[in-house]
């Protein structure tokens, strides 16, 4: 067993807490732009998280960062803080945010282009970075899956698309904790780790650059990690719900 069992109220809880995660999303692709501040990206998620009655599980003591949802710019990979330097076009920017809802946690992140549409290789890697992570979705086939199933489609898809595999941070259980057994790496191989079983709930989260693979952890912030060669950098998850016969994405409207 990977997870203690839930009970049918505390996987409803994540069906709800998934929606108004997903619902703060769709609100705030709407409101980024050119020169608008990771501050104040901060700020309007903030609000919207007192709104809709949740809770902004990165400012908890459990991890005390200090925003409420991760901002990551360009070269930046993961928790990357929020500052007041504003948006640039063309910058790639990756958003992570986890919220609790009636004492569970869900966990997503998107990565988008300011103020144009993506084209090029930033296109490239953003398409399919994304395009991994569905791939790691549908590769559950409910109670039996592996771990590695999932890992080694996210692999595929990245590896074909000749991108940078992150492989020192890992998708996770998520739930009663923000992270939780087991590790869902974003490479692996089909058969082997841990089985999931229906009610298992985990946040699958390719990271992939358009250059190497190592990263950089020494930031003046103390938590923004970052590609050391400076290429670009991008990151998609959603947390799934386990099923009988497949998978249940929870942070999507």
């Amino acid at each position: 067993m990977t997870q203690p069992p839930k009970t049918n109220a505390q996987i409803q809880a994540m069906r709800e807490c998934g929606h108004i995660l997903a619902q703060i999303y769709d609100g705030l692709k709407k409101q980024l732009s050119v020169g608008m501040t990771g501050l104040e990206a901060d700020a309007w998620v903030a609000a919207e998280i007192e709104h809709l009655g949740a809770v902004a599980t990165y400012k908890t003591a459990e991890v005390n960062f200090p925003n409420v949802i991760c901002i990551s710019v360009n070269e930046a990979i993961v928790h990357g803080v929020p500052t007041d330097i504003p948006f640039e076009k063309g910058d790639v920017v990756g958003f992570d945010l986890v919220i609790a809802y009636n004492g569970m946690k869900t966990d997503a992140a998107f990565t988008t282009v300011i103020g144009e549409q993506p084209s090029g290789a930033t296109k490239h890697l953003l398409k399919n970075t994304e395009r991994s992570l569905y791939a790691g979705i549908d590769a559950i086939k409910g109670s039996g899956t592996h771990v590695g199933d999932i890992s080694a489609a996210v692999e595929k898809v990245l590896t074909d698309a000749r991108l940078g595999i992150i492989r020192d941070m890992v998708g996770h259980g998520v739930g009663l904790e923000m992270h939780m057994p087991p590790e869902v790496p974003n490479y692996g191989v089909r058969g082997s780790g841990p089985i999931l079983v229906p009610g298992d709930t985990i946040a699958i989260e390719p990271m992939a650059t358009l250059g190497g693979e190592k990263t950089l952890h020494d930031h003046e912030d103390g938590w923004t990690i970052s590609t050391r060669d400076g290429s670009l950098a991008a990151q998609f998850e959603h947390t799934v719900l386990i099923t009988e016969s497949g998978a249940e994405i929870l942070t999507m409207l």
